[in-house]
Parts: C-alpha cells; structure tokens; sequence
C-alpha cells in the first residue's frame, strides 16, 4: 500500500509498498446495539476504513477529516498511524507524515507488514540505505508471507537511488523465490535495456507474457526493444497491443503523441 520526486523506476512501489492497505477494507459501520456509542477503538478502526476509502476515491479532505478521528480515539493503534501516514503523505504534509509512519513502526514493531509500509516512505523520502535496510529485515522476518515483496521493494528502492547493480541483485533474488513473479520480470527487464541489453530485455518480456497476464508496462517494454533490435514488424505487434488491451494506459496515450521515450 503500497513516489513523487523519485525515479520512474519508484513507480511500482505505490502498489507493492504498503500492501496491507493496497486494497482499501470494506467499510463496516460500527456495533451500536442496545443504542451505545461505539467503543473508542472501535469507532478508530470504522474511521480508519473510511479514510482508506475516502484516499481510494481521491477524496483527501473527508479521508483526512476521518483520519484524523481516528487519531483522536486509538492514538496507539499501529494501523490507525500507519494510514495516517499515508494520508498526510497523499496531502504533501510530510512532517505529519514522518511522525505517523515513526509511531506505526513503533508501536507495530512486530508487524512486518507495518515495517514494510515504512520502508517504503523512507524511500520514498531519500532515505534509501534507511529503507533498504528495513525492508532486509521485513525479508528475513519468519512471519512473513511474502519475502520476495520485501526484496522486490529493496530493488526498487536502491534501483531508485542509482544503485543498479544492488536493485538488480534484489531482483533476482526475489525470483528466486517466485520465478514467474511479473513485478520482478519486468524490472529486470528493464535494467537490461537502459543498459543497452534489448535482446535480454526481450527475453523478459517473453518470460513474463508466457506465464502472467500482460500489462501496458511489459508490452511497452517488448515494443521498444524490438524496435531497438531492429524488428518493426514485431514492435508493431507489442504497439497494437498496447493500444487495443489498454487504450487508456499512459503508454498507449505516449504512442498517440507520437513521443518516443
């Protein structure tokens, strides 16, 4: 759950990064049977989902009047902090946002997912060595489900820093662990033809589509390399694709304008 003023390349994290909250809950009104007041934490939790909701529809004002709610009655509540910091952050009120996000990881010192959502801003925030860090320990942490989103994430972050040859490590050892994982393929992919690799850049891309379902980001990715390689026919086929399968998509919009990148 899970970027501005990083690298493209941070892009992904938005999903991957705070992936606790990456698919907002369902709101759910809270318990006033027999006509009581819902209990505090209660009540922090049932803000706490509105917010998430109110951020989904791009609503900052009411989700940060709800967050702030929230803040009110379970102010020791990790997630409650931990969504706070997002919210803040989405508002540009960094200071708010960095003090959240040190209390959610603070106060869910054992929840990795938390820690994770923290790495995140702390690379989102230039503090990439910071980040890194944390999110090797989220990796290594035995309760969590996922360890390659935790080095996928490492990836992204030094990658985002200039540290290529770190990202590309993390990378592949997050397919290591998941060798079709499409997050990873991809960044990798690209690695290869910012290098001037686009023949392995290539080789990605058909190793993600042979094995998950496509995006606009991979097919834009086998359209330049094969252009780079110097098959128009081929790239033509990744071009139409882009523009039949994701006619909105950022990259078919860029081919539109004629604008190569």
């Amino acid at each position: 759950m899970r970027l501005a003023a990083l690298p493209a390349m941070l892009v992904l994290m938005t999903s991957v990064l705070p992936a606790c909250h990456s698919s907002p809950p369902v709101y759910q009104q809270p318990d006033r049977s027999g006509g009581r007041k819902p209990e505090p934490a209660q009540a922090a939790v049932a803000n706490m989902q509105m917010a998430l909701e109110y951020m989904r529809i791009n609503n900052l004002a009411r989700a940060q009047e709800r967050i702030e709610r929230a803040l009110k009655e379970a102010p020791e509540n990790p997630n409650v902090q931990e969504t706070a910091g997002l919210v803040y952050e989405r508002l540009n009120e960094m200071s708010k946002a960095q003090r959240a996000f040190s209390a959610a990881a603070r106060l869910g010192k054992q929840d990795p997912a938390i820690q994770n959502s923290y790495a995140g801003f702390l690379c989102r925030t230039g503090k990439a060595a910071a980040g890194e860090k944390l999110f090797l320990e989220v990796a290594r942490n035995p309760i969590y489900p996922t360890p390659e989103v935790a080095l996928l994430n490492a990836g992204v972050c030094v990658g985002g820093a200039g540290d290529v040859v770190d990202a590309e490590r993390y990378f592949k050892r997050a397919l290591a662990i998941r060798p079709n994982m499409p997050e990873a393929l991809l960044q990798l992919g690209n690695l290869a033809y910012d290098r001037g690799d686009a023949a392995q850049a290539l080789e990605l891309v058909q190793r993600y589509l042979a094995v998950n379902a496509p995006s606009p980001e991979i097919l834009w990715l086998g359209y330049r390399a094969e252009r780079k390689l110097g098959d128009s026919t081929a790239a033509a086929v990744y071009a139409r694709r882009v523009q039949t399968e994701f006619p909105n998509s950022e990259q078919a919009q860029t081919m539109r304008s004629g604008i190569d990148r």
